[in-house]
């Protein structure tokens, strides 16, 4: 499945996933600081949010690493690509959805200073993202982000050859991509998430507005509200759709059938954790 790409990748799946809701409650705690009450409620809220997810949505996400098999065996189009990438994104908002009364609740219970812990942790987060995205020159960003770019390649496909890593190149280099644009819209939602966090407090908002704002956060992260970012976004997400595709129907049939066995190997972790009971 050549959309596999746009993802980070990810490896020793079972391990990963059984560790989910530790490193996701210490991930929260560093941006929130919970209270003793707070974390408790925050690891049981994430205890429950795993168990649904483990019960109902691994054996749909195996189900699409199967039918990405049979896919990654032929040619795409730039259109197959962005398909792919729209069935993950529909994934992400169902779990999302799932997750939001759950948020809701511990929101309801955010002190001021809690606020202010956000606001201080979204700096050092935009600190930590000039590091890796923002390096001193062009140059340099793009030779970082070729490196991102093949790494997820070869995680797929194995190694690269010399014309596909110079079509990867390439492609990178034609890219829209711009790291400045994309911290500035990062910092504009996060103001927005910390202004609004604020207004609820002294608002004094019920769980429903709370619900809504959390909504609105993930609506406003997955496409922006101002019309210049959302034009970008949407050549950078074609762009990249005609570029995977591009590398895709470069390989080889060796290098298809090393992404299928890699493919089947995370469909079948998915369904042996599908089975485990936590």
């Amino acid at each position: 499945m050549p959309c596999l790409l746009l993802l980070a990748g990810c490896s020793a799946v079972r391990l990963a996933y059984n560790q989910a809701p530790h490193l996701m409650y210490w991930w929260l705690d560093g941006y929130v600081d919970f209270d003793a009450e707070q974390g408790d409620r925050a690891r049981d809220a994430l205890t429950d949010w795993f168990a649904w997810h483990r019960a109902t949505q691994l054996t749909d996400y195996a189900a699409l690493l199967a039918a990405a098999r049979e896919q990654i065996l032929h040619d795409v189009t730039p259109t197959d690509v962005c398909q792919w990438a729209d069935e993950l994104r529909k994934r992400i908002e169902t779990g999302y959805e799932q997750g939001v009364p759950l948020l809701a609740e511990l929101v309801h219970t955010l002190k001021p200073q809690q606020v202010q812990h956000v606001e201080r942790r979204y700096r050092k987060a935009d600190e930590e993202f000039r590091d890796e995205f923002l390096q001193a020159t062009r140059a340099e960003q793009i030779e970082e982000s070729n490196k991102r770019a093949r790494s997820r390649a070869e995680l797929i496909y194995g190694r690269l050859d010399d014309t596909q890593r110079a079509l990867l190149e390439q492609g990178i280099a034609e890219s829209p991509f711009d790291p400045q644009r994309w911290l500035v819209e990062r910092q504009l939602r996060q103001r927005e998430i910390v202004e609004t966090l604020r207004t609820l407090q002294s608002e004094h908002a019920d769980t429903a507005r709370i619900e809504a704002a959390l909504r609105l956060f993930a609506a406003h992260a997955a496409t922006s509200p101002r019309p210049a970012y959302r034009e970008y976004q949407q050549r950078l997400f074609d762009h990249n759709c005609q570029l995977i595709a591009r590398l895709h129907n470069s390989t080889t049939n060796e290098q298809r059938r090393r992404g299928a066995d890699q493919l089947k190997a995370w469909e079948d972790d998915l369904r042996a954790l599908a089975g485990q009971r936590h």
